[in-house]
């Protein structure tokens, strides 16, 4: 049994061992989407979500000596990406993506749904950058992460609302995050349902699913605020990591 059958075997019973996997055969995946997409797919992408997947499927379905792991990841991951395609297909004018346009900044109405406290130490950092305009950066990780969050149903601005006020449950959203971060599986499922996997992360993270359900436009946000190139917004986040 040669090191990649070794590794595919105790993947299937334990998590860490699947993350470390995965992360080891990310690149693979990605080619394997994009020659069967016929085009280039990225980790931000809805086709690596169904690739990860895939790779979980494959994992769980492998048998030692019954060929190569490769041979049949590869194998579903073709057979989920095509299928997705074909449906999104059967779909296509039925999705709508109407991404924010922050041209002249926030208008009165939309600060007010956000901490204007925050929004200038923002753009203060922002400053820090040479040669660009700092309320822009700011205002440009804003509109950008409203696009994301739009395929999630809620927006930027609900998430002064949505945010943990006591010390003991931003602790817990917290936790949430990271084992979300930790978890491949879990945020590409999260990314392709557009929905926060609240049971599987209860069970995972330890947080009741209370506090999942009630902060759950939070948590999804400090997700992929960390799990992408947001610096500015990633500032005010660090806190999740640290603890």
């Amino acid at each position: 049994m040669n090191e990649l059958e070794q590794q595919v075997l105790a993947a299937k019973t334990d998590e860490t061992a699947f993350g470390e996997l995965a992360s080891g055969n990310k690149a693979w995946m990605l080619r394997v989407a994009s020659e069967t997409a016929h085009r280039y797919i990225t980790d931000s992408d809805d086709e690596w979500s169904i690739a990860l997947m895939a790779f979980s499927e494959a994992v769980q379905h492998y048998e030692e000596g019954k060929g190569s792991f490769r041979a049949l990841a590869a194998t579903v991951i073709r057979r989920r990406v095509v299928d997705y395609l074909r449906t999104e297909g059967r779909h296509a004018d039925e999705l709508s993506v109407t991404p924010a346009a922050f041209e002249d900044g926030l208008d009165e109405e939309e600060a007010g749904g956000v901490n204007l406290q925050v929004q200038q130490r923002m753009a203060e950092e922002a400053a820090d950058a040479p040669g660009e305009d700092a309320a822009s950066l700011a205002r440009e990780e804003i509109a950008e992460m409203q696009s994301v969050l739009q395929r999630y149903g809620f927006s930027f601005f609900d998430l002064a609302d949505a945010s943990p006020k006591t010390e003991k449950t931003r602790k817990s959203c917290a936790q949430a995050v990271r084992t979300l971060l930790a978890a491949a599986l879990l945020m590409a499922q999260m990314r392709l349902r557009r929905l926060l996997p609240i049971r599987e992360l209860s069970e995972a993270s330890g947080v009741v699913r209370k506090i999942l359900e009630r902060h759950r436009k939070y948590i999804i946000a400090a997700a992929e605020i960390l799990d992408g190139d947001f610096p500015i917004l990633a500032g005010y986040m660090s806190y999740i990591r640290k603890q």
